[in-house]
């Protein structure tokens, strides 16, 4: 079994910045893509950023400017840097993460959610 814990969210001013993490622990061989995900009072989870055990990103065009997704494969975490924080980025932000639980059965690949981190901005 996996758990994704996600930590960093809170309560911040219009402007600000936070760095949210996401870690993976359990049985764990590999973690291939590892994404963030939102999701606004009354609207759909949309797909923010994503990022292959390569390092290579994806950010999507709404917030490219602003967000930069990163990942540490030795410490199974991906990080979400969010600068210059507006108001519509009050949302949940979950990570999910893609993980291969067995290096002999390295096709075998498990999809796993975190419980949601809490970003509230303040006008």
């Amino acid at each position: 079994q996996v758990q994704l814990v996600e930590s960093g969210g809170g309560l911040v001013q219009a402007g600000g910045s936070l760095r949210l993490s996401c870690a993976a622990s359990g049985t764990i061989f590999s973690i291939d893509d590892m994404r963030w995900y939102r999701q606004a009072p009354g609207m759909q989870r949309e797909l923010v950023a994503a990022i292959t055990k390569g390092g290579s990103a994806y950010v999507a065009d709404s917030v490219k400017d602003r967000f930069t997704i990163s990942r540490d494969n030795a410490k199974n975490t991906v990080y979400l840097q969010i600068v210059s924080l507006k108001f519509e980025d009050t949302a949940v932000y979950t990570c999910n993460a893609e993980v291969v639980p067995d290096g002999k059965t390295w096709w075998v690949q498990h999809d796993y959610w975190g419980q949601g981190t809490q970003v509230t901005v303040s006008s």
